[in-house]
């Protein structure tokens, strides 16, 4: 009896001490991580995220390991047994995690106590306030390409049943307006469909993703798209994916209006009028596929209208030589900041009224303080634009000092703002959410 307890019972105490140690170890690094993440800043989300209900929570830690984003960015951690959220600025509302829980104890939520997030009302088949009008992707806060792709996709089909047959030929079963990852796939749908659509874009295919700097790597996760099935990205270039997009486009002969922007969307008898820069249209049904970003913020101050201010940087080379000034503290202007500083001879300067980039991504962070201790790079802190010139900036530097700064282009990173104002004339409710779905 002795040697069968020796035999069994010892080895199985072993493991289990060994289970708690690495267990321990790894909740202390959690611990760590979160009082990093708060003292950086970190601690708030900007979108769509988890919240976790420890009366609920068995601490088995399959979010964790669930999380696209690790071990990258340690978004979800275990604490006291119980799993957390560590660093809530990484965190872009993969939803893997709420999907992984055997118990649900995982909730998706929109904003926090301190920090808003404006959405649009929208029902769970994406119908908006006003009825007949459809809201998908980054607009309704699902920033993530496959969360926007998946939704273009099913907002087409809850869209299709409600097609009630119409002898004119001028009015259309439906008008998508956006061409980004939710636009895309929602066009696709609706052609596999044979449905009578249009889809309408400002800009060019991929929206956002067009606009973001080039060779920036875009994060995906596999996807069904219409009419092409599985897409199994799951890191891949800004470049890379826009060319996948391009040639489903080539392949599939879908038709989308470019370099056409909406001007006004009205209700009539028979559905909508939609009113564009180049000319007016009728259908049933309408789903935007807009982002949130499509109205850059300005800074208002004299000279922002000249032609070097811009607010997107495309090509870092474009600057070579060049002295810039980037404004912003989100994630994308360290980020467009750190490209240009990489660029040989080129100057620049980082303003934020600000005292520190705590909003911006660790990996974005760290690569800014390389470029600063470098000297490729200059923080300019507390500080705001007073006034562009020809050939510089007029800078207030907080305390009463101003600071002239030669310069030739200046880039507004400063995000954008949702079109609240285009939203509220077509009747369309938007409410702040505060940690809630």
């Amino acid at each position: 009896m002795n040697a069968t307890w020796i035999i069994y019972i010892l080895p199985m105490l072993g493991i289990w001490a060994w289970y708690l140690h690495k267990r321990r170890a790894a909740e202390r690094h959690s611990l760590a991580a979160k009082k990093d993440a708060e003292s950086a800043g970190l601690a708030e989300p900007v979108s769509l995220h988890p919240i976790i209900d420890p009366a609920i929570c068995v601490g088995c830690g399959s979010c964790v390991r669930a999380c696209p984003e690790q071990p990258e960015h340690m978004v979800l951690g275990l604490i006291n047994g119980k799993a957390n959220l560590i660093t809530a600025g990484d965190c872009i509302g993969h939803g893997a995690c709420r999907a992984a829980c055997p118990v649900g104890a995982i909730s998706l939520v929109f904003g926090s106590e301190k920090r808003g997030v404006d959405i649009p009302t929208v029902s769970p088949d994406f119908e908006s306030s006003v009825p007949g009008i459809f809201i998908a992707g980054e607009l309704g806060g699902m920033g993530l390409i496959r969360n926007a792709l998946e939704q273009g996709r099913r907002a087409v089909e809850h869209i299709s049943a409600r097609i009630v047959k119409n002898s004119d030929p001028s009015v259309l079963d439906l008008i998508i307006v956006g061409a980004g990852p939710a636009g895309f796939s929602a066009s696709l749908m609706a052609m596999s469909k044979h449905m009578k659509f249009v889809t309408l874009e400002q800009d060019s295919l991929g929206g956002a993703v067009f606009q973001y700097p080039r060779g920036k790597v875009v994060m995906t996760a596999p996807a069904d798209l219409p009419m092409v099935g599985k897409v199994k990205f799951r890191s891949t270039s800004k470049e890379e994916l826009l060319a996948f997009w391009q040639e489903v486009e080539r392949m599939t002969g879908v038709q989308i209006r470019y370099k056409e922007r909406v001007e006004n969307i009205a209700r009539t008898p028979a559905g909508f009028f939609v009113r564009t820069s180049k000319g007016e249209l009728r259908a049933q049904h309408v789903l935007l596929a807009i982002g949130r970003r499509g109205t850059p913020r300005k800074l208002g101050v004299e000279g922002e209208g000249l032609p070097k201010v811009v607010y997107r940087l495309i090509d870092a080379e474009q600057y070579r030589g060049k002295r810039v000034l980037v404004v912003g503290g989100g994630d994308s202007a360290p980020e467009a900041a750190t490209r240009l500083a990489d660029v040989p001879e080129t100057q620049v300067t980082l303003s934020y009224r600000g005292d520190g980039f705590s909003r911006a991504k660790a990996k974005n962070r760290d690569r800014l303080q390389q470029a600063t201790a470098s000297g490729r790079l200059r923080q300019l802190l507390k500080s705001n634009v007073l006034r562009i010139e020809p050939d510089a900036v007029v800078m207030d530097c907080g305390g009463g000092n101003q600071e002239r700064l030669p310069n030739d282009a200046v880039i507004v990173s400063a995000g954008g703002v949702l079109p609240t104002a285009f939203l509220e004339t077509i009747g369309i409710n938007v409410e702040t959410k505060h940690g809630t779905a």
